[in-house]
């Protein structure tokens, strides 16, 4: 016992112990000032933000990445579950079920809307994507602590690969949904191959949205849990339920509501999938009061495609224009608001 105090006790070194530095080796400082001499050696700082051409082009270099990524992580996802990728046509497809029954069935939110199955399950497909996409990428800094300490990539790399992933969960997604229109008695047209410019213009709105939620998830800790209710809330405000144009809170609010992104997205969506949505959106037939005010009245069969004779409150030729116009403000400013905050992911 008198041995093991001993062993235990504090240690001191002495004056001229050869073993106290004999295993210490020091690098002499260079006369120079450290910043000219890592100038002269081709140093840099490991954790500087590069200038934008030079990122964007280090992050084009990691596309095959990106996508192999969002690819094997797609698969991974569902792995443990019994009905394996079956869940990412099943869950917005149970989304929309609810809805359905609640808003269709019960509150007879349906009025006025012909195929109104096919009306929701687009909206709840549409707009899922855009949630998901905000949703997935407010926790991926967060959560890739680990790889972003470790190796230098573009940090933008990382909410890249997961709006691909939910891309790629859209494209299934987009191959029931024709399933479901076709059943419902939507004609296949030529106005289907709209859906792909459609597509593509929310990815790239996605994409924006993505790198911004992105840095406010890496830099406010209560942003991911506050986000899903700001999505729902969201969500009651586009029109996947309802048709907004309908509503009677004053020709600006509705304005307002339909030029929105998310709304913006659904309504080019349908219009290039159903039918009977380019036939009876207000403006699709010469202004009639008496039809106007008649389905406005009953809303109902035999009356349900005179909505197109009703003045549209926004013009529906404007709404590639705020599409693209979405899209593009989200990208650019999605992406300087990532980058300008590279060199302080994964500090701390």
């Amino acid at each position: 016992m008198s041995n093991d105090r001993r062993l235990s006790a504090p240690g001191q070194l002495q004056t001229g112990d050869d073993f106290a530095t004999s295993g210490i080796v020091t690098a002499e400082l260079p006369d120079v000032p450290l910043a000219e001499f890592a100038r002269a050696h081709g140093l840099r700082v490991a954790a500087e933000r590069p200038q934008v051409v030079r990122y964007l082009k280090h992050l084009w270099l990691r596309r095959h990445f990106i996508m192999a990524f969002a690819t094997a992580r797609n698969i991974a996802l569902y792995t443990e579950a019994r009905l394996g990728q079956l869940w990412q046509v099943l869950t917005p497809l149970l989304n929309a079920g609810v809805y359905f029954l609640v808003f269709g069935v019960l509150l007879h939110v349906s009025r006025g809307i012909p195929d109104y199955l096919g009306f929701l399950v687009t909206g709840v497909f549409v707009f899922n994507f855009t949630s998901r996409a905000f949703i997935a990428s407010s926790t991926v800094v967060t959560e890739s602590l680990p790889l972003i300490r470790a190796l230098r990539f573009p940090r933008a790399a990382l909410p890249l690969a997961y709006v691909m992933i939910e891309f790629e969960q859209m494209l299934l997604s987009m191959a029931v949904l024709a399933v479901i229109l076709v059943c419902t008695g939507e004609p296949i047209t030529w106005y289907w191959l709209l859906a792909i410019p459609v597509l593509l213009l929310q990815t790239i709105f996605c994409v924006g949205v993505g790198l911004a939620s992105a840095r406010l998830g890496a830099n406010v800790n209560d942003y991911s849990q506050l986000l899903p209710f700001l999505m729902r809330t969201w969500m009651y405000l586009s029109g996947v339920l309802y048709n907004i144009s309908t509503l009677d809170i004053g020709p600006r609010y509705v304005a307002i509501l339909q030029i929105n992104p998310a709304a913006i997205y659904i309504t080019l969506m349908r219009e290039a999938l159903m039918a009977s949505q380019r036939q009876s959106q207000p403006g699709a037939q010469p202004y009639n009061a008496l039809k106007c005010a008649t389905w406005k009245h009953f809303k109902a069969a035999p009356y349900l495609d005179w909505s197109a004779y009703c003045r549209p409150i926004t013009d529906p030729n404007h709404y590639w224009f705020y599409a693209i116009a979405w899209a593009l403000l989200a990208i650019v400013l999605g992406f300087f608001f990532f980058w300008r905050a590279e060199a302080q992911y994964g500090r701390g």
